[in-house]
Parts: C-alpha cells; structure tokens; sequence
C-alpha cells in the first residue's frame, strides 16, 4: 500500500519516472485513501504513452480539475454513394462502368505532360508510326514468359497487344493488376509488334496533407462483427469506458470511424450460425446500438458497411439500410454512410473503405500478403481505384458511374476486412487498417491468418502522429 506522499514519490521513482515539483504540490493535497489509486493509474497511462514525466497538467486532467480545452469538431460527408447508386443491367451496364472508368482515370492521368502526345489505340494500329507515341487504356490481359511479360490494353477505339523486355520495367508489369488503367509509352518493333518504353500509372501525386486546427482526435474501428460469439464485447465496451475517462488522449477524441463489418451478419458462410449468438440481422444491430448508444454524446460516429453487413453486397455498398434498425439513424451523433466513402473532420480529407479488393489483390500480385494490409492499400492509391479487379472474388455493380476511382486525394486512407492493424505513409498519405474487435476464428486458424484484435488506433488530426491502445493484451 502507498501510504503517504513518499511512499508514492518511490512508487513512481522505482517505475523509473520523474515528478515535476508543481505535480508534488498536487499529490501533497490529495486524500490519502485516494493516493494509491490515483498514483497507479496515472503511472500505468503514462507508460502506455512511453512518456515517463508526471506533470502537473496531467495530475489535473486525471483529477478532472482543469479545464477542457476547446476543441474542434466539424465534419462534412464530401461523398456517400448511397444516394448515387444507379445500377444499370447486363452487358450494357458494365459497359457504361468500365466507359466511366477509363474516362474518369484518362481525365486525371491528363494532368501529366506525357498526356498531350496521347493517341488512340485504333490510330496507332492503322498508322504504324516508327516514333515514340502514348497510349492508355484498361489492362485486360498480362502474361509473363522468362523475361518478357505481354500487356494488352483496352480504350474505347480498340485493343493492343504491347510487350515489355526492359528488365527495369518487368517489376512494374509484372504488378499490374487486371483491368486498372495505365499509360505506355511504345514504339513499333521492326518484326511487327509494339516494345514498350515506360508504364505509367495514374497515381497521386506527392502530397501535403490537410491538418486540424487543434489537437482533436480520431478514433479508427473495423470490423466488430457484432452477434458473433467472438466479438469481443468485453474489451470493446471498456474501449468505450476509456472514452469518459480522464485519459488525456481520450478527452480529445471527438470522431469514431467504423470500416464496415459492425455485425457478422447471416448466411456469409457455411454453417455460420453455429458461432453466432444472434441469429438475426435486426438482432444483431440492435446489439449494435446497444453498444455504440454508450459512446459519449460528444464524439460523432461514422458508420459505413463491409461484406458482413445487411444490405447490397456490391461494390459500391449504400449505407446500412434503416429497416433493419432505425436508431441506428435517428441517433443525433450518428452518421450512416455507404462504401466507400470520404469525409472531412475538421478539414482532414479521410477515405474510408472496407477493403473487399484485398482479397483479389493479394491472390493476384506477388509480394503481397495479408499482413501487411498497408501495402496492398498503396496500390490502390497507385491505381486510383479501390477495387479494380472485375470478375473475381469482389462483386462489383454495373453502375453507370464508376463510383469506386479515387477521384480527390484524401489526406487518411483507412480500411479493415483482414483484421490486421497496419500503418503506411505514401506520398505524404496516411494509410491505416485499423485491425478487428473479433477473436480469431475457426477458419483464420485454418488458414494461417493471425489477427490483431482488440486495439484502438487514433490519430491527432492536428500532428498525425498515430497512437494505439491494447484492451485485449490483459484480458
């Protein structure tokens, strides 16, 4: 037991901090009985934090004798697909898709110098020019034998088959992915065929994020699965304890991001019902509620979908539709968006996306992997398309607007869906996948996947400095 003042001067001393004189004069006018409580709890936030100062500032946030300092928290939805949905039919519908898609990454690709020397892929073909020229278009085939891998693209003029020797190039060819959009630079070989120079990708150019005004944080979650009896309700709901607590970062926190998953839904996988404990979808959204309706009133929650919840599972997914549990949207502090979206807490541009393409881009690419989400995620800022890939594992709508290319870049890219927590920053770009609030399942065992579940992920949208927050290393 700490007994008197010197006993939890040595407390600390011995955990190897310092106390700053004025934190003293606090301790000295503290009860006794309230000492030891007081002094372990500051102790064990401050060395999560790794910093090993007790001043007297954080003596009175625990104490709650200072003042709140005003922070802001303004936001705007700059996009939603939810009410931009318009899914056409057939072959007509996916030609509408891929027509926008070409057309809307051909309008940024423009913005290179290379662009202005752009030809049509039925001109070059019927020209047979010995210069150098450009062309662009959706890859639909790549092959790769020994040294030479052979790319054909697609515009709306026609298709070209072009071949890659250059060993600097084979790196770049050989990571295309299927059907995003590029642009070569090729000349005509003397035997027939056209040798490509240079591959180039509509990218994002180098980036100065936008910042907040004050030290105001954000809290970034994934994939609850909530009705599943792996939740891990327990951390979660001490997570959200964490929130009304004096912690100096959590009374900062004034948004929740949620990427998608928030229950796990019904029907996604054989014999599914026997892990869950709701086998209801307005069941387990009630729970859901339940659960997010503790989040204190202050902070604004952002709720977008993944593959496990109800609704379209189509690429782009609407909001979480309200039939299935209207507080969910009557909530003043909720905000119900679709998938992907982007929006703007307090000047900070986040992309959010629950990242279903993971799947077809690892599978598909070598060198990636599941673990390190982050990665696999600066493609598709490299694409400027969040699920390129048609025809695989992700379903994408024939939407008459390719709703999915990554038209503004954001200053946060923050995904979920392989419940593994990973950090990256690309071209001045903070990208995150903020883990899970599930257990590892039967079938992760199965298939070597080791999640890292249980963990806060926040970030000061003033410095951009990452903080994370373990609820499940002591349970």
């Amino acid at each position: 037991m700490i007994r008197d003042v010197s006993s939890a001067l040595d407390f600390a001393l011995n955990k190897g901090f310092q106390i700053h004189p004025n934190a003293l004069r606090i301790l000295e006018q503290i009860d006794v009985k309230e000492l030891e409580k007081i002094i372990k709890q500051v102790v064990r936030e401050k060395e999560r934090q790794k910093l090993f100062l007790i001043s007297q500032q954080d003596l009175e946030v625990f104490l709650g004798i200072a003042e709140d300092e005003i922070l802001d928290d303004f936001h705007e939805i700059l996009f939603d697909p939810t009410t931009k949905i318009a899914t056409a039919e057939g072959v007509d519908g996916f030609t509408a898709l891929f027509s926008s898609r070409y057309a809307k990454l051909k309008k940024i690709i423009s913005n290179r110098p290379e662009s202005k020397m752009l030809k049509s892929i039925s001109s070059v073909i019927s020209t047979k020019s010995k210069e150098e020229i450009y062309v662009c278009g959706l890859v639909t085939d790549r092959k790769t034998d020994r040294n030479i891998t052979k790319i054909t693209i697609d515009d709306i003029t026609g298709s070209i088959e072009t071949i890659v020797i250059d060993e600097d190039l084979q790196s770049v060819a050989s990571s295309l992915l299927m059907d995003q959009f590029i642009m070569e630079k090729i000349v005509a070989a003397k035997n027939g065929g056209f040798i490509v120079k240079d591959i180039i990708l509509p990218d994002i150019p180098d980036h100065l994020p936008n910042r907040s005004k004050t030290e105001t944080y954000a809290l970034f979650l994934s994939d609850l699965h909530i009705g599943s009896k792996y939740f891990m309700e327990k951390e979660f709901l001490e997570m959200i304890s964490w929130l009304s607590s004096p912690d100096p970062i959590a009374r900062r926190v004034r948004f929740v991001v949620l990427g998608g998953d928030v229950v796990d839904g019904i029907g996604i996988y054989p014999n599914q019902d026997k892990e869950l404990v709701a086998l209801d979808t307005s069941a387990q959204l009630q729970m859901v509620f339940d659960i997010l309706d503790k989040i204190p009133k202050h902070i604004k929650v952002f709720i977008a979908p993944g593959n496990h919840d109800p609704g379209r599972r189509a690429l782009p997914q609407p909001a979480i539709p309200a039939k299935y549990n209207p507080n969910l949207w009557g909530r003043k502090n909720f905000f119900m968006i679709g998938n992907p979206a982007m929006v703007s807490l307090n000047g900070v541009k986040v992309l959010i996306f629950h990242g279903q393409s993971i799947d077809d881009i690892v599978k598909t690419t070598p060198g990636l992997s599941y673990d390190k989400p982050a990665k696999v995620m600066q493609y598709l800022l490299r694409a400027r398309h969040m699920s390129p890939i048609y025809g695989s594992q992700t379903p994408i709508a024939p939407e008459l607007e390719d709703l999915m290319v990554i038209d503004e870049v954001p200053d946060i890219f923050h995904g979920g869906h392989v419940h593994v927590i990973d950090l990256d920053l690309y071209r001045g770009v903070l990208i995150l996948n903020s883990g899970a609030w599930q257990a590892q399942t039967p079938f992760q065992t199965s298939v070597g996947i080791t999640p890292t579940p249980g963990m806060a992920v926040l970030v000061n949208l003033k410095t951009f400095k990452v903080y994370t927050k373990d609820f499940a290393s002591k349970n």
